[in-house]
């Protein structure tokens, strides 16, 4: 059905921007999902320095791409998350960080989602990508015992930080798409019901697809398509391969990407679990049409070879769906 597809610029981020805009375009994407860091889309700049949303567009157009979303995961990571520790430094610009004093970083996380979605809405686009965090990720194995109040004590937080960031995203026209993934306060079909009723179901709050996090986690992508379809405001493309041979374990041992131990690695799209005819055929059953980015993660290949790969793979499964029945011919 001549969907958009993009790459998202996450895992580009080392590389000048013009230079991932070139290698998409020679690749054949449609568009860029713009990460906010690296010097792809820099919130700060885009809201204090005049001319720089221009350069973006016209960098864009330079090349020929289009942008639908753009994605600040690693803001968004510090808004809920407990402990607050030297992971966050490593990934949030020193403005965010500062002395380094938890709830501090908190509050300057949220301040930055919330101008995301000025930024966005000044760019002209209409959902931002990202997560959350959570400061009950840490009692996943419910050992030692958890208490019911401190559950819901981890959800009331999450409100109490993000509505305010989500009426921002509504004053802007903005949707907030959470990527639903292990560390975040939704993370399988479950959580994320909690977490949507946790926010009062607002429609600024909406979910990214991506399901390489639902393989190892053994859960069914389609099916979370299917009980969420007006909710998916993003989707993202990458898979996960399972090696759970008795030894190796589901949760990573601790052990890095690629180590052979693991029982799971994501992959680049089209060398993993994912039934992804089955996943476009009920992206276009609950009518979702918004664009397709090609997220590559595999620590066993050159990205260079896998993102152009991954984009013909799922270009096959972009169908278009029948004007009429199959079997209209049969009645008269």
């Amino acid at each position: 059905m001549s969907r958009s597809f993009t790459l998202f610029t996450g895992q580009w981020a080392d590389l000048p921007l013009e230079e991932v805009c070139r290698l998409a375009q020679q690749w054949g994407y449609d568009g860029l999902e713009l990460a906010c860091w690296g010097d792809h889309f820099e919130v700060d700049r885009a809201l204090r320095e005049e001319g720089y949303l221009a350069g973006r567009r016209a960098l864009l157009a330079k090349y020929e791409l289009r942008c639908w979303a753009i994605s600040n995961h690693l803001a968004g990571q510090a808004v809920c998350d407990h402990p607050i520790d030297v992971r966050h430094q490593g990934i949030l610009p020193a403005r965010i960080w500062g002395d380094g004093e938890p709830e501090g970083v908190r509050q300057r996380a949220a301040a930055e989602l919330a101008d995301t979605a000025r930024a966005a809405a000044a760019f002209g686009v209409q959902t931002v990508v990202g997560f959350t965090g959570s400061s009950i990720w840490h009692t996943v194995a419910m050992f030692p015992p958890v208490p019911p109040e401190m559950i819901e004590d981890g959800y009331a937080d999450f409100a109490r930080r993000w509505n305010p960031i989500l009426d921002v995203f509504d004053a802007e026209g903005v949707r907030f798409a959470h990527e639903v993934h292990p560390s975040e306060i939704a993370y399988d079909f479950w959580t994320t019901r909690r977490a949507l009723d946790a926010v009062g179901n607002r429609p600024a709050f909406g979910l990214n697809f991506d399901p390489s996090h639902f393989v190892w986690q053994d859960l069914d992508p389609v099916a979370f398509l299917a009980a969420y379809p007006d909710r998916i405001y993003h989707v993202d493309c990458k898979e996960a391969r399972t090696r759970l041979d008795g030894r190796n374990g589901r949760l990573g041992s601790h052990l890095p990407w690629g180590d052979p131990r693991r029982g799971w690695d994501f992959v680049s799209a089209g060398r993993g679990e994912v039934q992804w005819e089955d996943v476009f055929r009920m992206l276009n059953s609950i009518g979702y049409r918004g664009p397709i980015s090609v997220e590559w993660e595999d620590a066993g290949m050159d990205r260079l070879a896998g993102a152009p790969e991954a984009l013909a793979f799922l270009r096959h499964f972009d169908l278009e769906p029948p004007s009429a029945s199959f079997d209209a011919a049969f009645s008269r």
